[in-house]
């Protein structure tokens, strides 16, 4: 099944190649949604790309604490679009799909491992929104591309040209099969670190 890309949210803590990216999409007639830095740096490139807040009606908040999470990006991702009852509830709602997301995680286990890291600091670490669209995408894969690893970029873009714009499912399997393992890990890695922390000698459990 091929599922043609028409419209693409981006949000990347590493931005190696993204404005490589951003470009090639854009010339096949992608539309780019992103957030914060990540829509700064494709703007930089030349690339016309509307903010996460133009889609959602909402500021991105709370020190950037929430800025995906809401209906009108979760909705696009996860609608399956075989099902009449979804695509009426899209209609009604103001929801628009969303065929590529692009999303690597905030660098965590890099922080951890700086010298005299706090508490606080690694907490403010640990990705919300990024591993909510990395599943939300990945379960959806029937429908929805997902890329988690920028190696993957030239796999997405050699796809798309070979199939006028669109993936195919195999592909969108695989890819959403590495989400599924990235965010395994991830968790891992804040699992393992939370249990070196000895609250006896943490002055916020004072």
């Amino acid at each position: 099944m091929f599922i043609p890309i028409k419209r693409a949210l981006i949000s990347v803590t590493d931005k190696n190649g993204i404005d490589t990216l951003a470009k090639e999409l854009s010339e096949m007639g992608v539309e780019i949604v992103s957030t914060g830095g990540t829509a700064k740096a494709i703007r930089a490139a030349g690339v016309p790309v509307k903010d996460i807040s133009e889609l959602t009606g909402f500021p991105e908040m709370m020190d950037g604490r929430v800025k995906t999470l809401h209906p009108r990006v979760h909705g696009g991702i996860l609608a399956v679009r075989e099902n009449s009852t979804h695509m009426e509830q899209m209609q009604a709602n103001g929801i628009s799909p969303i065929d590529l997301v692009v999303v690597n995680l905030y660098a965590f286990e890099k922080t951890v491992a700086k010298q005299g890291v706090t508490l606080s600091e690694a907490i403010e670490n640990i990705d919300i929104g990024g591993p909510t669209l990395l599943r939300s995408s990945a379960k959806n894969f029937r429908y929805v591309t997902v890329v988690v690893d920028p190696a993957d970029y030239s796999l997405l873009l050699k796809e798309m040209k070979a199939n006028n714009g669109a993936t195919t499912l195999i592909t969108r399997f695989n890819l959403a099969r590495k989400v599924f393992a990235t965010t395994a890990a991830y968790d891992k890695a804040i699992t393992a670190y939370l249990a070196t922390i000895d609250t006896s000698k943490q002055a916020e459990f004072a």
